[in-house]
């Protein structure tokens, strides 16, 4: 099976800082899939919080999210207590979702590239919608996200 091949955006305009704690950890010793999942989904709620919209409420109190695809590529390992910088950058913005580019560093190490597909979503109606004038609006302001 071929590999996915990520590749590392020129600009990320969001910066996320964590570290790894002993729960995100594997057998290896070392960052866990799962543990980096979650450190993904923590950088995009802070990501959607400097936005000053949330996963269920992209700033029209109907619309939220829903995640499509996730694919990442792994370049180095993790250890407890290593400072981790997640770098976030939304692109590929479409009429009903965007995604979410990510490279994961502790300090010039490399952890990870990934890949978030989203799609603009209606918890009561259970349907995909399109993305909100108003997030859309939000996005405008921020330089080297083109819409």
């Amino acid at each position: 099976m071929p590999r996915i091949k990520l590749k590392k955006k020129d600009i990320y305009e969001f910066e996320y800082k964590t570290h790894i704690k002993v729960r995100d950890l594997n057998y290896g010793g070392h960052l866990g899939n799962d543990a980096l999942v979650g450190i993904l989904h923590e950088a995009r709620v802070d990501l959607f919080h400097s936005l000053g919209v949330s996963e269920l409420d992209l700033g029209d109190e109907t619309t939220g999210i829903i995640l499509t695809d996730l694919s990442v590529n792994y370049l180095g390992e993790g250890y407890m207590f290593d400072g981790v910088t997640v770098f976030s950058h939304l692109g590929e913005i479409g009429k009903t979702g965007f995604r979410i580019f990510h490279y994961i560093a502790n300090g010039e190490k490399a952890i990870a590239l990934a890949e978030t597909g989203i799609k603009s979503f209606d918890y009561k109606m259970r349907k995909v919608v399109k993305n909100p004038e108003n997030f859309i609006d939000r996005l405008k302001k921020i330089d080297h996200i083109n819409i």
